[in-house]
């Protein structure tokens, strides 16, 4: 079974779909693996070091492409070139992406989507969102201790003491957890806001304030998301978040509701009240942001305040981020690999959650729900 992995052609993309380590593995299983020249240059993996783990490098796309039955990818890559029946595991943004799956299954590509993968404890080696979104968090608070011209920690010198930074993390997922222990690392005061009170005992363990809005309404969805909450929880939100960012140094946010915009929770008012030379890096601008003054991968500077806003965060760190990717992927497979080729139990569980097109349709159940 021949495995083909391309260049990335998303802008700001420079991650890419296997390491030498996971090619270095599928060969041992039987399949050849052919790589697009240059694939992992801005992950730093060269075609030298790809081909001594046991791949072929291809000159160009359509030779890469040529009779390959699973394509592998960090973003769809051209559906039209695809060979047709052929397997894609890629991320898809099936929630928001119809057209995408549409035409998938108009090749009568089996394809999977890595971001449906399940949160289920089998399934945590293969969660592209959570291995990519922690990187992201770490990301989030260098780029902003970057952009801030002052000190992080407590400084205690002879010419009197420097207070430490203040930072305030909206969204305790997985993204917004690693900011928290990242900035608390740096000698930040960190303090973290979430809608699911759930999460207060894992903000608090990393040593940062848990700020609540007094309500006995809860935000936990299924699979550990967020839900959208009422008016009369929003209003109190934006409240609280307004007057705790007027002591805050640096805001990071990461709120995502799945399948619909991002919610604001810094709107302009609320940034007019923050110190000059405060910081806001917004992690969830790709699906509109948490701040409206955001402008995808710009950086704005309102009412004193500079804002940072980058779409593809985990590619900031694409060595890293193609490594855990790369792993997630070859997690996943490994199972359904026997002789050199895929044999998928369709009943699996990951399985299930994560195929999107299969026979030339679109079996993605949020298709049906909706």
């Amino acid at each position: 079974m021949k495995l083909a992995v391309l260049k990335e052609q998303a802008k700001h993309e420079a991650r890419v779909a296997v390491s030498a380590d996971t090619v270095k593995k599928f060969t041992e299983k039987g399949l050849q693996v052919v790589i697009e020249s240059g694939a992992g240059k801005a992950s730093s993996i060269s075609d030298g070091v790809y081909q001594d783990a046991g791949a072929t490098i291809a000159k160009t796309a359509a030779d890469a492409l040529k009779g390959a039955e699973l394509v592998l990818a960090v973003q769809s890559p051209d559906v039209a070139a695809l060979p047709e029946g052929a397997i894609l595991v890629s991320q898809l943004n099936p929630l928001t992406d119809k057209a995408t799956l549409e035409a998938l299954a108009k090749r009568n590509i089996t394809a999977f989507a890595m971001e449906l993968m399940p949160r289920i404890s089998r399934a945590q080696s293969m969660d592209v969102l959570s291995s990519q979104s922690n990187l992201a968090g770490y990301r989030a608070v260098i780029d902003a201790v970057s952009a801030f011209t002052k000190a992080i920690p407590m400084m205690m010198t002879a010419a009197g003491t420097v207070a430490p930074a203040k930072v305030l993390v909206l969204g305790a997922g997985v993204a917004g957890l690693q900011a928290i222990a990242t900035a608390k690392r740096l000698g930040a005061v960190v303090s973290a806001f979430d809608v699911r009170p759930a999460v207060k005992e894992q903000v608090e363990s990393l040593g940062a304030k848990f700020v609540e809005v007094p309500s006995d309404e809860s935000g936990d969805a299924a699979g550990g998301y967020a839900k959208e909450m009422s008016d009369d929880y929003k209003r109190k939100q934006t409240e609280l978040i307004a007057e705790t960012l007027k002591k805050t140094d640096i805001a990071i946010t990461t709120a995502l509701i799945p399948g619909k915009p991002a919610p604001v929770l810094i709107p302009e008012d609320a940034v007019k009240g923050m110190k000059e030379g405060s910081i806001i890096v917004d992690l969830a601008v790709a699906s509109g942001g948490n701040c409206p003054l955001s402008k995808a991968d710009e950086e704005v500077v309102a009412h004193g305040v500079r804002i940072l806003s980058y779409t593809n965060v985990p590619s900031r760190v694409a060595v890293d981020a193609s490594q855990l990717y790369a792993k997630n992927l070859f997690n996943f497979l490994s199972p359904f690999v026997k002789e050199g080729a895929l044999h998928f139990d369709w009943e699996d569980e990951v399985v299930k959650g994560t195929v999107v097109t299969k026979g030339g349709s679109v079996v993605f159940p949020a298709k049906k729900e909706a």
